[in-house]
């Protein structure tokens, strides 16, 4: 492995609910089968049963367990891919609220993982001639959320 491939998925959706005692909780859904790198024979092979399996599991998944405050915002939860649930900690960014633009206030999270593919049932092994693999067994998730308040 040489370099990082980057990519994003273009179909999700959530929801952030705060309690009357002020506690989040935090429910999201991602469409796998929209995975675009950027290569389409690449995002073939990613939703093929050789990783997503998106004709079986076309919906990943997460909800909230909880949020600490050590002085960093963790973001803990349950992660369901590929029909496997592991928990998850997120470290969380706030960036604040401010008015919108005619939508009505907007909040704004940066919130990142690093996962083992492995973990959940992605164990496809690609060995180089040269050592190494073509694929890595770390994922580092980025997540940059604008969320809408609604009443």
């Amino acid at each position: 492995m040489v370099s990082k491939v980057r990519g994003k998925f273009e179909k999700f959706g959530g929801a952030i609910v705060v309690g009357e005692d002020g506690t989040p909780s935090v429910n999201a859904e991602i469409a796998v089968d929209s995975v675009n790198t950027g290569n389409d024979q690449r995002d073939a092979h990613i939703k093929s049963a050789d990783f997503f399996e998106v004709e079986k599991y076309p919906v990943a998944a997460f909800t909230s367990t909880g949020v600490d405050n050590g002085g960093n915002y963790v973001l803990n939860g349950q992660f369901t891919l590929k029909g496997v649930t592991k928990p998850v900690s997120l470290d969380l960014e706030f960036y604040g609220v401010n008015p919108g633009m005619g939508q009505g206030e907007v909040a704004g999270f940066e919130a990142s993982v690093v996962l083992n593919r492995k973990d959940f049932g992605i164990d496809i092994d690609l060995p180089l001639e040269t050592g190494g693999a073509v694929v890595g067994d770390k994922v580092t998730i980025t997540l940059e959320i604008e969320a809408v308040k609604q009443a």
